[in-house]
């Protein structure tokens, strides 16, 4: 889905480089729930972290909240935001030598350092450089009636004491990301208890609280009631729950105008594949649990992310390509010349290119589960454990042009189009200078879907243009793979192992994180 206005201008002032003067760019952790020296970058004002239950996403947001001595309101925060508020010791849980190691940016300053617990205290909390910290964790999704203090409320006979009623601001942010018009909004204290808010909304000339309110109505009642401080560091935990899919999206969307506004640095964590594809491949981050060990991986799709979370269907082979395009021609070239692989074989795009990059070097260590290949699109180089597409190419410019030498098969028949509309339509896309818009340009012309033209593309090209020695070299991997020997491929040297740490010791981007 193309990115929303709201996140084309947030990416555009933070490409320009100019805002964000307090920014947290790395953290890595050790000695912590099983991560060994692990690192995440935050690559952008908002930063997606997705897997599965365990994966060690929340522990992300501790060690986050950890890193700056917050200058909020300590509602913001749990306890005072000291590690040993996130990680404390227990009966069952005894932390030693663990470290929070960090990267924060003040301006033109970095600072990079350290919170540790070497022993049975966490030393270095003093040192943390300041900003405020809004931390926003699972208890808002808790009904109103199931809070502390609040049955108490409902129990007794009471009145309203007083309200803090949205502004026109507010209320029309809360209108537009509900997708419904509310008269007013406020939060109320009963005579019972003034330190406990309750929310009224009033829509269609009925009036109601959250005890009787819809818990998607709070949640987003209370995060639009939520001043967050300019330069803040934002965390909110499973950001979806509660919300259909519509609200999610909107919530993105009003989020990144603030992150706009007031520079704020978010990182939030989800299952939901709406809220990553309302985000930009660099918004987009995966923890994955390997039998060797976790992985970080980034740029992820959403189609790639919901399918390391979920076991259905079951297939022999996971075949992983960069997107929809790569994945209609893989397809159609085993539909041609091993039709058996294409029924026992799952395809899914993956997203950015250097996804594949770090997955083809997780293949090369057998890391996945399950029998995985990789597949780049030929115009990217060589990489280990990945296999190219046929043709040297990018796959339109490969499918067009051999296509067009021979005047196009039988395209025009699997489409039911006159052959010199589709001729026409065909060499006037070729026309535009960026390949990607080639299908959608002829499609349009042909008054037909861009995924039916160029799924009809593919299969005539590998009918017509492919030669079998060509296929032989995208199916034999596969079969190996199915059969338990991972096919490797050549490529430039790269680093084998995928590294924990985002700078090497003279505090430069190692070549993988490039």
């Amino acid at each position: 889905m193309p990115n929303s206005n709201e996140i084309r201008r947030l990416t555009t002032k933070w490409n320009s480089k100019n805002g964000w003067p307090k920014r947290l760019e790395w953290i890595k952790i050790s000695g912590l729930r099983g991560w060994h020296g692990h690192s995440f970058r935050l690559d952008y004002p908002i930063m997606a972290i997705v897997g599965e239950n365990g994966a060690g996403k929340s522990t992300v947001l501790q060690c986050s909240a950890a890193v700056y001595k917050s200058t909020a309101p300590k509602a913001f925060l749990k306890g005072r935001g000291f590690a040993s508020d996130y990680f404390p010791n227990t009966a069952w849980d005894s932390i030693k030598n663990a470290s929070i190691e960090y990267c924060v940016w003040e301006t033109d300053h970095r600072f990079v350092d350290t919170i540790h617990r070497p022993g049975h205290r966490w030393r270095g909390n003093v040192e943390r450089r300041e900003r405020p910290v809004v931390y926003i964790d699972l208890s808002r999704i808790l009904p109103v009636s199931a809070r502390v203090g609040y049955s108490k409320i409902a129990k007794t006979p009471h009145k309203e004491s007083r309200s803090q009623p949205f502004d026109k601001e507010r209320l029309l942010r809360f209108n537009n990301i509900m997708g419904r018009s509310y008269a007013s909004t406020k939060f109320a204290f009963s005579n019972i208890d003034e330190t406990r808010p309750i929310p009224v909304m009033e829509q269609e000339s009925a009036t109601y609280s959250g005890f009787h309110g819809g818990a998607g109505e709070t949640t987003i009642a209370e995060l639009i009631q939520t001043d967050l401080p300019k330069n803040s560091l934002v965390l909110i935990d499973e950001i979806e729950t509660s919300l259909h899919p519509r609200l999610q999206r909107r919530l993105i969307r009003d989020l990144a105008d603030k992150c706009r506004e007031s520079e704020l640095q978010v990182l939030l964590t989800t299952h939901s594949p709406f809220i990553l594809d309302e985000l930009p491949y660099e918004a987009r981050a995966q923890i994955m649990q390997t039998p060797s060990g976790r992985t970080i991986v980034y740029g992820v799709s959403p189609e790639f992310a919901m399918t390391k979370m979920d076991e259905v269907p079951q297939y022999d082979c996971d075949l992983f390509v960069e997107d929809k395009r790569a994945q209609i021609l893989l397809i159609e070239i085993l539909a041609k010349y091993a039709p058996t692989l294409a029924l026992c074989c799952r395809t899914v795009p993956y997203g950015a290119a250097s996804v594949g990059q770090a997955l083809g070097i997780m293949v090369s260590q057998k890391r996945f589960y399950r029998p995985s290949c990789v597949f780049l699109d030929a115009d990217q180089a060589t990489a280990i454990g990945c296999i190219s597409l046929p043709g040297g190419d990018a796959p339109e410019q490969v499918v067009f042009r051999q296509l067009k030498e021979k005047n196009w098969c039988s395209v025009a028949a699997r489409l039911g189009r006159p052959h010199a509309d589709l001729v026409d339509a065909c060499s006037r896309a070729m026309s535009v200078v960026d390949h990607h818009e080639w299908v959608g340009n002829a499609a349009t012309a042909l008054v037909t879907g861009g995924d039916v033209l160029w799924q009809a593309l593919c299969a005539e090209w590998s009918a017509n243009c492919l030669t079998e020695g060509d296929a032989m070299m995208i199916i034999r991997p596969i079969e190996d793979a199915k059969i338990g020997s991972p096919f490797i491929a050549p490529s430039r040297p790269v680093p084998m192992e995928i590294s924990t740490s985002p700078i090497d010791t003279n505090g430069n981007l190692l070549l993988f994180e490039k």
